[in-house]
Formats: structure tokens, C-alpha cells, sequence
């Protein structure tokens, strides 16, 4: 007779010889475990530019520029993170519209400021503050435009990309070796342009439209691959060359829309044919005599 196999886990039995069952464990819901993961995120990109500002006051202008760059990173998936997560809430949007101020408008401005503009005096730290300002009055105006107008493109340079576009010239001029004190007319000139441009009308490509890339696929990833490599072999040369085309391409963007308004107006409407219908003979306004 084959011997009866016992189980590898007993059952556990109270004192009374009944079944031992185990309480439920109580579960914390998702969404309030999981919604300050954002908020993280955000954050981190604060601590990211306030090292950048204590870095630039310490004249390590490559160091500020490269937190300023990963600070770009942060901002850009907490985003990301809260919508997949669902978890987008009011008082995300506000921390992240104050964690651009300080990001993409305080940290740059002292960094180009320490970096080449000190030596300018009082012109010098008015065309920062300039930078400030435009940057913050750009993150309020978007606020209020946002579900008003077209998603696919911005109004007026983002203030992440003007910080971008700061902070790859400090690297730029780091890997050539040139000095900024030597070009510091021409860094004041850039840094307020940045500054107009961010309160202007001119549009931007918000690359949220990835027809293109779902189109493609595999287009989209050799190319993406060879913009890795890029990256790779000078990576202080070709983020500055990106961001300058992206400057570029917003007033290029900005006179093919306008040229496309003014062809649709001035196309000439053709006239509406009015048929008649079948069996219904034209019924003519003269009398009859």
C-alpha cells in the first residue's frame, strides 16, 4: 500500500483544532502610494539647479551648465510620469510651473551673469534679469493659454529650451577653448534675444505630434541611433548645434505658417453649383404673354 504523501505546507490549526485563516493584509490604494513620484521628480530638478547656482558661483560654469541640462531631463518625464500614472493634479502644475522659474530662468541667468556678462556692470545683470522675467511671464502666459490654442506648436520659445540653448553655449565655448570675456557683447546680445523671443508670438514646435515617427519606425530609430552617435563623438559641440537649429527653426516655422494663411485667403472661392433635381423643370420668371 503506497505510503500517503503530507503536504510540504502544514495548515495551520488554532488552539480549538479549527483551520488557522489569515486576516486580509490592508492594501494601500495606488494612486496614494504612487502620487508624489511626480512631485519627486520635480523636486529633483529644483535640487539640480540650485547645485547649478551654487556651481556658477563657484565659477564651475561646466558643471552649472550640465545640471541645468539634467535638470532639463527631470522636468521633462515628471510629466510624463504623472500621466501614465495618473496622477496629474493642480498642485503638480503649480510645483512644476515654479521649478521652471528657478531651473530655466534663475540658475541660467546667474550663470551666464558669473560667466561672461559680470564684467559688462549694471547692463550685464539687467539683461539677466530680463531672462528671468520674460521666462516667468512665458510659463504664466502658457498657463492661461493651454487648452486654447493648438497643442502641436508653442507660442514663443520655451523657457527649458532658452535654458538649453544657454547653457550648450557655455559648453560650446568650453570645447573650442575660447574666452567668454572676448565675446561677452555678443553673449549679451544672445541672452536678451532669448529673452524677447520667449514672450514673443513666434511658434515653436512642440514635437507632440508623432505621425511621423509611427509612420516610420524604423526610419525614426536609425536616425535616432545616429543622433546617439553624434552625441557620443562631441558632446559638447552637437547639443549647442541642436538647440541652435530648434532657435532657428521657430521664426522659419513662424513665415511658412503666415505665408500659408495669406495663400489660403488669397485663393479665389469657386462658385457653388446649385444641380436640379431630376424631373423638376426650371420654372422661368417671365410671364406669359
Amino acid at each position: 500500500m503506497a505510503k500517503k504523501r503530507r503536504p510540504f505546507f502544514r495548515k495551520r490549526r488554532g488552539p480549538d483544532g479549527e483551520e488557522y485563516v489569515r486576516p486580509p493584509r490592508k492594501r494601500i490604494p495606488l494612486k496614494k502610494g504612487i502620487f508624489i513620484l511626480p512631485s519627486l521628480l520635480t523636486l529633483t530638478s529644483i535640487f539640480l539647479a540650485f547645485y547649478g547656482i551654487i556651481a556658477s558661483i563657484k565659477h564651475e560654469f561646466v558643471l552649472a551648465a550640465a545640471l541645468i541640462l539634467a535638470a532639463g531631463f527631470f522636468d521633462g518625464i515628471d510629466g510624463k510620469v504623472a500621466r501614465l500614472t495618473n496622477t496629474a493634479t493642480r498642485f503638480g502644475l503649480e510645483l512644476d510651473s515654479l521649478a521652471d522659474v528657478i531651473a530655466f530662468g534663475v540658475a541660467p541667468a546667474i550663470m551666464i551673469y558669473m560667466w561672461a556678462l559680470i564684467d559688462l556692470g549694471r547692463l550685464g545683470w539687467v539683461s539677466s534679469f530680463l531672462f528671468v522675467a520674460c521666462g516667468a511671464l512665458r510659463l504664466a502666459r502658457f498657463n492661461v493659454q493651454t487648452g486654447t490654442i493648438d497643442p502641436k506648436r508653442f507660442n514663443g520659445l520655451p523657457i527649458p529650451g532658452a535654458a538649453a540653448m544657454m547653457a550648450t553655449t557655455v559648453l560650446f565655448f568650453y570645447k573650442l577653448e575660447l574666452e567668454p570675456s572676448d565675446y561677452n557683447f555678443w553673449i549679451l546680445i544672445l541672452n536678451t534675444f532669448m529673452a524677447f523671443v520667449m514672450v514673443s508670438s513666434i511658434k515653436f514646435h512642440a514635437f507632440k505630434d508623432l505621425t511621423l515617427v509611427k509612420g516610420k519606425p524604423f526610419s525614426s530609430t536609425v536616425a535616432f541611433v545616429l543622433l546617439l552617435a553624434l552625441l557620443a563623438l562631441s558632446p559638447f559641440v552637437v547639443p549647442f548645434l541642436i538647440c541652435a537649429i530648434y532657435v532657428i527653426s521657430g521664426p522659419i516655422l513662424t513665415l511658412w505658417l503666415m505665408n500659408q494663411r495669406r495663400n489660403q485667403r488669397d485663393k479665389p472661392q469657386e462658385p457653388a453649383v446649385t444641380q436640379t433635381p431630376v424631373g423638376q423643370e426650371e420654372v422661368s420668371e417671365t410671364p406669359p404673354a
